[in-house]
């Protein structure tokens, strides 16, 4: 627990993400390595650094898995796929099973890299369809700016 007396989340390893990142190179291909072993360190621990100073939603920290993974680009390929699937094994790590439209998914991820959605943004897309069923609530795609 922390000072606050919120849970700390079940966080992700550098094992655990570059285990994330070779499956999805498995499945849908791409050439293997790590480019960056710090970059790589880096986007692991920012939700847990942001947890540190305060953050407890746990969509903001999946956010922060995504965001460091797609912009820290640790990986030769598949940052995109490796940050999607970090955000949603975390998600789903600390019980919140997260089902997003594939396509809204990959075009919030497409969005995020190329830095026409901030962090905040996909925290917010996360929280919008952790918070509601998806059938009732209209897609909401981030829009460039958010965040």
């Amino acid at each position: 627990m922390s000072e606050e007396g919120v849970a700390e989340p079940r966080w992700l390893t550098v094992e655990q993400v570059t285990v994330i990142h070779g499956m999805q190179l498995a499945k849908f291909g791409g050439p293997a390595g790590l480019r960056d072993a710090g970059a790589l360190e880096s986007a692991v621990a920012r939700p847990q650094n942001k947890f540190a100073y305060g953050e407890t939603d746990l969509a903001a920290l999946a956010a922060a898995y995504a965001f460091g993974i797609a912009r820290n680009h640790p990986f030769v390929d598949g940052n995109k796929r490796a940050a999607f699937m970090a955000m949603m094994v975390f998600l789903r790590k600390n019980g919140l099973p997260f089902a997003p439209d594939p396509a809204e998914a990959a075009a919030a991820i497409l969005a995020l890299a190329a830095g026409e959605v901030g962090e905040a943004g996909l925290a917010r897309w996360i929280g919008d369809r952790l918070a509601a069923p998806r059938e009732p609530a209209p897609p909401r795609t981030p829009v460039a700016g958010e965040g």
